[in-house]
């Protein structure tokens, strides 16, 4: 079941999707309070942002051990109302604990003011706070997401209003409560609700809309901060290639193809969505995948054992099985999976014979599918993996030189070698093409947050 709005009540009631009973409500906020609840914001700004960097980071801190000290029983509840395993709920929670304790200094270093020095004169770079940041989030990873938008945006010294979505609002808000026992009152506000909440909050008095979603969804916002030039940071869609050259370690490949296909039900922005192999090894490789997919069994979130737990709604899983079937029809070879399960669930599945043609090698699937394609050689994976409108992510296993040649003509963000696309601590997390705008991670991923001044004085 999906997530329902009780209009009687003027609540959302979420659902778990691996049995469809509720987990719990929220109350729907009025889309007439929302400007009021700006307002607040804005005030409640003015003293958060006149304090250092520093000492935001150490209001914020303690947060993390909160979080850390709840994880198993915030843990669990992120497993009832997203459905992915629980042994994944609790991760989520417990790196997002872990993050805050080690990332609010990253943070607060990044936006620090900094001296630049050039004869006769001094530069100061500042990296002062923008205002209200509007962060609306995703799904799919429902507290991870917040805090990749809400915890620079408070480090920068802005305040910020929440509107988590619709699906997973339990989670979201109970983050924000955590998180809200250190914040001073106004600074992190929530919103619940679905398109209105959204709709009044991109048109709402904020400086900043951070958003992560849909391509469709994101150009609405983009249209509709055009007229007061708001600034913006989006994730969008994406539909990300692995290449698999010839000389590959095909054991490597197969397990990272298995892992990044189908973890969270392959509901992951930047999950393996197209598969290229090379002829000579796409056989080999297909076989390799087909057995490494039998490591993730699909069945109960809260049961030890599951690696697929249920998918999110089903919307989402019809979207997916109609991807399936077109495939099917147009000629492709189900070798692993392919049945669809009863409810939310939907099983690991790896095609071969899959063509251009397809559906499912141009819309976004997110869901466990694993779609290989046999082309010639590199430049046909190249020019295919290109063949995007989207450009997230993409990876390529094979020979470590002629890996790094290819990678480098791949039209994406962030593209991993023989592993997946993390860079280094420091990275951002960037998107290209229709992917999105703005990033988020690493300095310049937190100053994305703030408003750049200089300030130049003689020497």
């Amino acid at each position: 079941m999906t997530t329902a709005t009780n209009t009687e009540s003027g609540t959302l009631t979420s659902f778990n999707p691996a049995t469809g009973e509720p987990v719990g409500d929220v109350p729907i906020t009025p889309s007439s309070e929302i400007p009021a609840i700006v307002a607040r914001a804005r005030e409640a700004q003015k003293a958060w942002g006149a304090k250092t960097p520093k000492q935001r980071a150490d209001i914020l801190r303690p947060a993390g051990q909160r979080l850390l000290d709840r994880a198993t029983e915030l843990g669990r509840l992120l497993t009832l109302e997203q459905g992915k395993p629980l042994a994944d709920g609790l991760s989520e929670v417990t790196h997002c604990g872990e993050k805050i304790l080690s990332e609010v200094d990253e943070i607060a270093d990044a936006v620090a003011p900094r001296e630049l020095h050039a004869e006769g004169m001094v530069t100061t770079l500042r990296y002062d706070p923008l205002g209200v940041v509007a962060a609306i989030t995703p799904w799919n990873f429902p507290m991870l997401m917040p805090q990749w938008m809400v915890l620079p945006a408070l480090v920068a010294g802005n305040s910020v209003v929440l509107k988590p979505s619709e699906q997973t609002p339990l989670i979201a808000q109970a983050y924000a409560d955590v998180l809200n026992e250190v914040l001073p009152e106004g600074v992190l506000q929530t919103v619940h609700g679905a398109d209105d909440q959204g709709k009044a909050l991109v048109e709402s008095d904020v400086n900043l809309i951070a958003f992560t979603g849909s391509k469709a969804t994101g150009q609405k916002i983009m249209a509709s901060a055009a007229s007061g030039l708001k600034r913006l940071i989006l994730e969008l869609g994406s539909k990300d290639p692995l290449i698999v050259l010839e000389g590959a370690d095909l054991d490597a490949a197969a397990e990272f193809a298995a892992r990044n296909s189908f973890r969270n039900c392959g509901q992951v922005c930047v999950s393996t969505e197209r598969i290229y192999a090379e002829k000579p090894i796409a056989d080999a490789f297909a076989a390799k995948l087909a057995e490494a997919a039998k490591a993730y069994p699909s069945g109960d979130p809260t049961a030890e054992g599951t690696a697929l737990g249920a998918m999110v709604m089903r919307e989402q899983k019809d979207l997916v099985v109609a991807q399936l079937k077109d495939a099917i029809a147009k000629g492709a070879k189900v070798v692993f999976g392919g049945e669809s399960l009863e409810g939310n669930f939907m099983p690991a599945t790896v095609l071969t014979g899959v063509t251009h043609d397809m559906d499912i090698m141009k819309a976004e699937t997110f869901g466990p599918l694993a779609p290989i394609v046999t082309v010639a050689d590199a430049e046909e994976a190249v020019r295919l993996a290109n063949e995007s409108e989207y450009g997230l992510g993409a990876v390529v296993f094979g020979p470590e030189d002629k890996a790094q040649q290819v990678a480098a003509r791949i039209d994406a963000g962030m593209i991993g070698v023989n592993r997946g696309i993390h860079g280094a601590p420091g990275s951002p997390w960037a998107g290209a093409k229709h992917s999105g705008i703005g990033y988020h991670m690493g300095p310049d991923g937190h100053r994305q947050f703030c408003q750049v001044r200089t300030i130049t004085r003689n020497a």
